[in-house]
């Protein structure tokens, strides 16, 4: 299993407008994508209302997983998108 631990670069957390981005992001990943805070139950990164319940706070750290074929560019581009708190999924990782 692939696994990014990785520190929220959001200052509002995974909450409405960088979860929304971090959600699309990993739908067009194509890849099967679980996120947890640290130490918690991993939920589905795809669903929007999963993601917000995390609670996820700016610096927080997360852990994002998947065992799917072609995980770990996919984790390592979101890991990026999130660390950084980009509005958009960088095409160049």
């Amino acid at each position: 299993m692939a696994e990014r631990r990785v520190n929220v670069g959001w200052a509002e957390g995974l909450h409405a407008r960088p979860a929304s981005i971090f959600v699309r992001a990993t739908t067009a990943s194509g890849v099967p994508v679980t996120i947890a805070k640290a130490g918690g139950d991993p939920v589905n990164a795809a669903s929007m209302l999963a993601v917000l319940g995390l609670g996820a706070q700016g610096g927080e750290e997360i852990v994002l997983a998947s065992d799917a074929e072609g995980a770990e560019a996919a984790l390592e581009r979101l890991a990026k998108l999130v660390a950084e708190g980009l509005e958009e999924l960088p095409e160049t990782v």
